[in-house]
This record gives C-alpha cells, sequence and structure tokens, in this order.
C-alpha cells in the first residue's frame, strides 16, 4: 500500500511540474522555474523513487514510511506555494517555504533511516557463516 501510494503521489506531482512547465512555455513567463523544479524533483522522482524502494523492501513498509509519506506530500504542498509567492513576490510565501522544507528534510531523515537500515540488515542476512559455506557455494554453482 506505501509503495504505491508513493508512486501515484509521485505521477501526481510529474503531471503538476510538466503542466506548470508547459504554462511557463506557453506564456514564455519562467518566473515559476524554482516551484517547477521543486514539484519535479521532490515530488516526482523523490515520491517516485521512495516507492520503489519501500516496495523492494517491504519490511521497511511500517508506520515510519507512512509518516515520510504524510511528511513528504505535507512538505511539498506547503513549499511549492510558497516557492511561487516567493518568486511573484508575496511575503506571506516565506513561511510556507520553510514549514515544507522542514517537513521534506524530516521525511527524507526517515527515508535515509529506512535506506540504511535495510542496508544493515540486508548484509547480515547475507554475511557468510564461514569460509567452508563460502567453498561449498561457489563449488555448487
Amino acid at each position: 500500500m506505501i509503495p504505491a501510494l508513493f508512486m501515484r503521489f509521485g505521477v501526481a506531482f510529474a503531471l503538476i511540474g510538466m503542466g506548470l512547465g508547459i504554462f511557463m512555455g506557453a506564456t514564455h513567463d519562467f518566473s515559476l522555474t524554482p516551484a517547477h523544479a521543486h514539484v519535479n524533483l521532490v515530488g516526482w522522482v523523490s515520491m517516485f523513487l521512495a516507492g520503489l524502494f519501500y516496495q523492494a523492501n517491504p519490511d521497511r513498509a511500517t508506520w515510519l514510511a507512512a509518516l515520510h509519506l504524510i511528511l513528504a506530500v505535507a512538505g511539498l504542498s506547503l513549499m511549492a506555494p510558497g516557492v511561487t509567492a516567493i518568486a511573484r513576490g508575496m511575503s506571506w510565501g516565506e513561511p510556507l517555504a520553510i514549514a515544507g522544507s522542514i517537513a521534506t528534510f524530516a521525511a527524507t531523515l526517515i527515508l535515509a533511516f529506512n535506506v540504511f537500515r535495510a542496508q544493515a540488515l540486508s548484509r547480515d542476512a547475507h554475511k557468510p557463516l564461514s569460509r567452508e559455506n563460502d567453498a561449498r557455494v561457489l563449488a555448487s554453482q
């Protein structure tokens, strides 16, 4: 469930980011480039990659992954309008961008924890028991 939600949000943000890019190109107004870049990178790329990670490591798709998803979506949902408002010279955008950035950073910390924890668990699970075991495995191939 968590991997699918990450990938669905990722695709939704890809469509939003691409739509924003098309709008900027059609109007020749590229003042929203920072928002466009954040929606594509933080939304599309990061969320879709997180979904793929959690799909490949289902043991890490726990409540912590759900918190990661909530913080990531909330963070981008605050950051993108905040960055847009800043680009348009509206002072109210700064607190939104700051809050969104903090939430996004917290979400990325959770992802980092899950990635490093998954790698540590994987190393332990695949640790050879002995040199004799290594030799037997190689001989059987």
